[in-house]
Formats: C-alpha cells, sequence, structure tokens
C-alpha cells in the first residue's frame, strides 16, 4: 500500500505574450501558501530580461535534451523552453507549482505530471497591444505576429481548465486565479 501524499499539482499559466502571466503568476506567489514557481529554462540571452529564466545556449539546452535533463521541452517564437526534472522534487515539498507553459504544449504536460490545471489567461487585444508595446522587447512585425496568435485557444481534451480575463485591473484576475486554483492545492509540506 503507497501511503506517500499525492504529489502537488502543477498549475500551467498560458496566454498570449504581454497577457500578464508573470504579473498574474507573482501575485499569487505573494497570496497563496505553500505555492512555488518552477523556473524555465530558454535559448534567450541573459540580459533581454523579461521573467525570471535560466538562460542557456542552444548547444547546452541540446545536451540537456539528450541527458535527459528536463521534464518538458518545446520550441516557440525562435527560442528553445523546457521544464527541468526539478520539477518532481519541487511538487514534493509545495500545495503547487506554478510554471509557464505554452498552450501546445499542454496535452504533454497533462501526460508528464499527471494533476495539470490550466490557467488560460486573456485580455483585450487592446491591452495586449500596449503591454507588448511597453516592454519593448519586440519590434513592430513581432508585435503583429503575437497579436494574431493571441487567440489560439487551449487543445480540447484537458481535464481542468480555468479561464482568467485580465483585461482590467490585475487583482480581479489574481481573485479569479485564486478562487480556480484553491480546491486542488496539496496543503503545505515541511
Amino acid at each position: 500500500m503507497n501511503t506517500q501524499p499525492a504529489k502537488a499539482p502543477v498549475i500551467a499559466v498560458v496566454g498570449p505574450s504581454g497577457v500578464g502571466k508573470d504579473s498574474l503568476m507573482d501575485a499569487l506567489l505573494e497570496r497563496v501558501p505553500g505555492l512555488v514557481r518552477q523556473r524555465r529554462i530558454i535559448t534567450r540571452a541573459p540580459e533581454l530580461g523579461g521573467e525570471d529564466y535560466d538562460a542557456v545556449t542552444e548547444d547546452r539546452f541540446a545536451t540537456l535534451c539528450s541527458a535527459p535533463g528536463f521534464a518538458l521541452h518545446w520550441q516557440a517564437h525562435g527560442l528553445r523552453y523546457a521544464i527541468p526534472r526539478d520539477i518532481d522534487e519541487l511538487r514534493n515539498r509545495a500545495s503547487g507549482v506554478l510554471v509557464n507553459l505554452s498552450r501546445k504544449v499542454l496535452l504533454e504536460a497533462e501526460a508528464a505530471f499527471g494533476t495539470l490545471i490550466v490557467l488560460s489567461v486573456t485580455a483585450a487585444p487592446e491591452a495586449l497591444a500596449a503591454r507588448l508595446s511597453a516592454r519593448g522587447r519586440e519590434d513592430s512585425a513581432e508585435v503583429e505576429r503575437r497579436l494574431a496568435r493571441a487567440s489560439t485557444p487551449v487543445p480540447a481534451g484537458l481535464s481542468q481548465v480555468f479561464d482568467i480575463d485580465n483585461s482590467g485591473q490585475l487583482e480581479e484576475a489574481i481573485k479569479a486565479a485564486e478562487t480556480a486554483l484553491m480546491p486542488w492545492l496539496q496543503p503545505e509540506r515541511a
């Protein structure tokens, strides 16, 4: 008989660029006891900023893929992204693990992690355009490409998906996310 407690859920925060995923995640980390964030590994130069991530070269990424050092990896926007295997360690000691994922890998993530909760964050197109322009990481052509992909839905067949509208005040999105997550979080662990 297995007496080990179930692993904490992986909470995938997904949505288009500029929708406020990182702001929502930061707020949830401050307000929800035992919640932790899994940093992504990205083939983006560290000086480009944005989220808190581990920057690696293409060669290092390929090495980690063959190790296998990743629980999940994908390519988007000309970059390679990964979730390291140590996410399992976080799941053993947290109430839930937040991770910024691509919508296109959600089915694979659910298969890899078992308990996957998806917070699908959306915002009005004008809010997205303003946020993308303000952050200054993309040129105008890339902003247009990202806006065109903004309405891409999450794949059908996922077990737990919650839509979070972040068009207005962040506080409203935070409350909606907290309400969605509370029934799913594990008790805090030592």
